[in-house]
């Protein structure tokens, strides 16, 4: 038996393996920041077993709105532009005890809450850019509209809106339904699979899981529905919750499928072949930020933040959330993804004492 030779761990390649354990593991490009659910120093934030955040979308003056989940359903509003910096708690829904989505129209949000009783909706007007936050502020909540029931004792699985901000496409747990985003009134289009989550293509139809390894669509220019319209990629499907990204520019839909392999979706050519595989399954919420750059959490427990570049065509382990401006904490679990005005991602904690992070990618290196 050969005698076992000493490791050295002065040598350069101990040294850059223990680098890479002890500095590899958090997020090694741009910048997250763990935001409280309050407004720093003049509210308290929302209590811990409430703000787990399962919702998110992003109005057209840019302000992020949620929904969280627990043993109370809370939406809010988070202002970051100008001298803002705050998230403000807009009031509990009363006997809901989970957010399944929220979309922005023109002039109100709709978010599709479930409890006890099933899923129903609840609507406000948006929140007003204010002027100054740092020395005269001040707000009032007021009273969330009850636009009852979607389907009589079927929960909200989740809800997508148009890129005009004028139609709410959604599915229970059997039936597809639209609503006008300022009237708010559903209708019932068709049976479905209660399969989350939606997403809307680069020609505006809405795209769901349907039965057979396939995906319904509904043209809501058209009103109509077409079950088993695509395919999907051979692989791994309909264990996990099917995570959907859409690039604001190009409307490309980006998803995965159990196993965490990746691939693109562009209306009238189908799906792209495998562009990667992430470190860990199942993907969890994803966005897409302004130059085409996709980001999201994958894995359970302690999820693993990746990046896939369209134009390298790289998927890239970014490592674990962790912030340390202003709020030292770790990120462990999302549950949902939107982007921001400057491309900037937020990407709501789905854990007690959740927080909305912003993430601020790394700027790309010039070309010579």
């Amino acid at each position: 038996m050969s005698k076992r030779q000493p490791f050295d761990v002065k040598s350069p390649e101990a040294q850059a393996l223990r680098d890479e354990i002890v500095h590899g593991t958090f997020v090694k490009e741009g910048t997250l920041v763990a935001f409280p659910l309050c407004f720093p120093g003049c509210s308290v934030p929302i209590v811990a077993d409430e703000s787990h955040v399962t919702a998110l979308d992003v109005a057209a003056n840019w302000m992020v709105y949620g929904g969280t989940s627990g043993r109370a359903t809370h939406v809010f509003v988070g202002m970051f532009h100008g001298a803002t910096g705050m998230v403000f708690d807009l009031g509990t829904v009363k006997e809901a005890t989970e957010c399944a989505a929220i979309c922005c129209g023109a002039k109100r949000f709709v978010a599709f809450v479930n409890g006890p009783g099933g899923g129903r909706a609840v609507a406000r007007g948006l929140q007003g850019l204010p002027f100054d936050l740092l020395q005269e502020w001040g707000f009032g909540r007021q009273p969330l509209d009850d636009l009852g029931p979607i389907v009589e004792g079927e929960r909200v699985l989740h809800a997508v809106r148009t890129p005009a901000r004028e139609l709410i496409v959604g599915v229970t747990e059997r039936h597809l339904f639209t609503m006008s985003a300022d009237e708010g009134k559903a209708r019932v289009v068709g049976e479905v699979p209660g399969a989350a989550r939606l997403a809307v293509g680069s020609k505006g139809n809405v795209f769901g899981l349907d039965e057979g390894g396939t995906l319904w669509r509904y043209s809501p220019q058209q009103g109509k529905l077409r079950r088993r319209a695509v395919r999907l990629p051979e692989g791994s499907w309909g264990k996990s919750a099917l995570m959907w990204a859409r690039d604001p520019a190009s409307g490309r839909l980006y998803t995965a499928d159990d196993e965490g392999s990746l691939y693109a979706l562009v209306e009238g050519r189908g799906f792209s072949e495998r562009l990667g595989a992430t470190r860990f399954a199942p993907v969890g919420p994803m966005a897409v930020t302004t130059d085409g750059r996709l980001y999201g959490p994958c894995g359970p427990g302690i999820a693993r933040f990746f990046c896939y570049n369209p134009a390298t065509r790289e998927l890239t382990d970014l490592g674990c959330a962790v912030s340390v401006i202003e709020r030292r904490r770790y990120g462990y679990v999302f549950g949902d993804a939107a982007v921001g005005r400057d491309g900037q991602l937020y990407f709501g904690e789905d854990d007690d004492l959740g927080h909305l992070w912003i993430y601020f990618p790394r700027i790309q290196p010039r070309k010579a």
